[in-house]
């Protein structure tokens, strides 16, 4: 693979670096190899060609020497100008949101995923199907035919996918639907839903199976997580919460990706609270952080209350570093999923910005009511108990909805 790069008035030579490294760990998560690479500056990109002619016929070159059989650019093309570029690369010419759509399609792993990820690939293939299709002639038209004087490959192709397209559409909101009556479920045991975004490769993963114990794929590539996945979390308030690991954000994530996979982002728009994870060695840590920012605003939770989770304190070396951090974004908690440094205070942290609406009341139990009392202690949070006497006393927050289990031996509110 040989990647490609511009840097316009609006980048910085730093941005372009960073950009085509993240280009080349997105190549490598996709099973390729990348071999060269080439950068131009431009005042703006070429209408026909993306780069400029010559610098195009240079780098091809390049391309032929070495073999390349797929060129990527890091940003999106135009159809004319990728049907422009095979001709002059003799290869297969990519952008960023093919790349990126083709790793989605192979992270998919269940039925919702799979359909998001065709959606998405279909989405952006409709506008670019003449280059697939320019060696067909016109088809005869005729008595039972559609398209009257004759119908070409690329419209019967192109009407096939807006079908499909159409179809897709259908099963992703009965996927929506499905998934509304299992958050009223949820909501019914009156428990909160706290979810994890972040960039990818952040430690999402990482962090959601060591505060869970699930078994979610972790790998230090991009996009390792496509599909939710939502597990109970016990805090030490002794309430339940709802924790959910969602996709990977990145830069230049495309709006229709995001518009396909807005039924996987549903948890994120339900959520009572964002979990926004931050690997703090990146480089780029505060840009990635922007990027995270701009797609949350682009689904519409820009003002959901969002905890910072700065993660990987385990590399580093130098105790400042981290509380330069925590001094930039206050309310802030810093861990290492790894490690699980700093998981205490992350659980106090969530216990207080999810604590719900809760009952100070105060009981009287007979002692021989023993299976309430160990209800008590399932649901409640108890701050005095006294066992002394003729009955066990407590005084307890309990969850409103559960009031009728212990009305019989509430003597006060408090």
């Amino acid at each position: 693979m040989f990647l490609v790069g511009v840097e316009l008035k609006s980048r910085t030579a730093f941005d372009v670096r960073d950009s085509l490294d993240e280009l080349a760990q997105l190549a490598g998560t996709a099973g390729g190899d990348v071999v060269g690479e080439g950068i131009q500056k431009l005042e703006k990109p070429a209408a026909a060609t993306y780069l400029g002619s010559g610098k195009a016929a240079e780098f091809a070159e390049r391309c032929r020497a070495q073999a390349v059989d797929t060129v990527i650019f890091d940003d999106e093309l135009s159809s004319a100008q990728s049907r422009n570029l095979e001709k002059i690369f003799e290869a297969k010419v990519l952008d960023r949101t093919a790349l990126i759509l083709d790793i989605f399609a192979r992270r998919a792993r269940t039925r919702e995923g799979k359909l998001q990820v065709e959606l998405a690939q279909l989405q952006h293939l409709l506008p670019r199907l003449t280059r697939y299709w320019t060696h067909l002639s016109r088809q005869k038209g005729g008595i039972g035919m559609r398209g009257g004087e004759g119908e070409s490959q690329l419209e019967a192709d192109r009407r096939k996918i807006q079908e499909r397209i159409e179809r897709l559409e259908r099963d992703l909101v009965e996927v929506r639907r499905q998934r509304a009556t299992q958050r009223q479920g949820r909501q019914r045991n009156q428990w909160p839903l706290a979810s994890i975004v972040g960039y990818t490769n952040a430690g999402k993963s990482t962090l959601f199976n060591a505060l869970t114990g699930a078994a979610v794929l972790e790998e230090d590539k991009l996009f390792a997580t496509l599909d939710p996945t939502t597990r109970r979390l016990h805090l030490p308030t002794n309430q339940n919460v709802l924790l959910s690991d969602t996709v990977g954000f990145i830069r230049k994530l495309p709006h229709g990706l995001v518009e396909a996979f807005k039924a996987t982002l549903e948890e994120v728009v339900n959520a009572d609270l964002l979990l926004h994870v931050v690997d703090i060695t990146h480089p780029l840590a505060e840009d990635q952080i922007l990027a995270v920012n701009a797609v949350l605003a682009e689904i519409g939770v820009a003002e959901k209350p969002v905890l910072m989770v700065l993660n990987k304190i385990d590399r580093f070396g130098a105790e400042e570093l981290v509380h330069g951090w925590l001094e930039r974004f206050p309310g802030a908690v810093a861990v290492s999923a790894k490690t699980e440094a700093g998981f205490p205070a992350l659980r106090a942290e969530l216990g207080t910005r999810l604590r719900p609406v809760r009952e100070f009341v105060e009981l009287a139990i007979p002692h021989g009511e023993a299976a309430l009392v160990s209800h008590l202690h399932e649901v409640g949070q108890i701050v005095e108990r006294d066992y002394n006497g003729d009955v066990a006393r407590f005084k307890a927050r309990i969850p409103p909805h559960l009031r009728a289990d212990f009305a019989r031996f509430i003597v006060a509110d408090l």
